[in-house]
């Protein structure tokens, strides 16, 4: 059963910082199978031209988000909630969140690949106004699956 968030909805989103990066990692591992380490993220929030950022509940990460930026635009390479946190628009807030501070960095263009097979993540970004724009074939690993290039302008 999900954990549920306080009535107030207390979900707190912030940028990471290097303490929360075993949280996160933590929480990558229970949800890809082909998982970033913490080294992957701890060099992630050091570049210059990147924007990862947290959400937690009562202190605890319960979910993150980040992005690349290159110019004016911006890859997005995570969206991502721990298990026990799903369904209470987490990720929505923080792909909004994360949307708004990319905006203010000049960011205009923003892409992103997602499974074919995830359809929840699918429908977040199409909500946000994401549209399809190509395929990669056999893009993902462990399972093998394509790729859907996603963009919003």
């Amino acid at each position: 059963m999900p954990a549920k968030l306080p009535k107030e909805n207390s979900i707190n989103i912030r940028n990471m910082c290097l303490q929360d990066v075993q949280s996160v990692a933590k929480i990558e591992q229970e949800n890809f199978s082909r998982p970033w380490s913490e080294d992957s993220f701890r060099k992630a929030i050091e570049e210059a031209h990147t924007i990862y950022i947290i959400a937690e509940c009562d202190s605890k990460v319960v979910g993150y988000a980040g992005i690349w930026i290159a110019a004016y635009e911006g890859e997005i390479t995570n969206v991502s909630v721990a298990q026990e946190y799903r369904g209470q628009e987490i990720g929505r807030q923080l792909l909004e969140k994360l949307l708004i501070f990319s905006r203010k960095a000049g960011v205009t263009s923003f892409y992103l690949e997602v499974r074919t097979s995830n359809q929840k993540a699918q429908r977040l970004y199409t909500k946000q106004g994401f549209q399809v724009v190509g395929i990669r074939k056999n893009f993902y690993e462990a399972p093998l699956e394509d790729g859907i290039v996603l963009c919003k302008k």
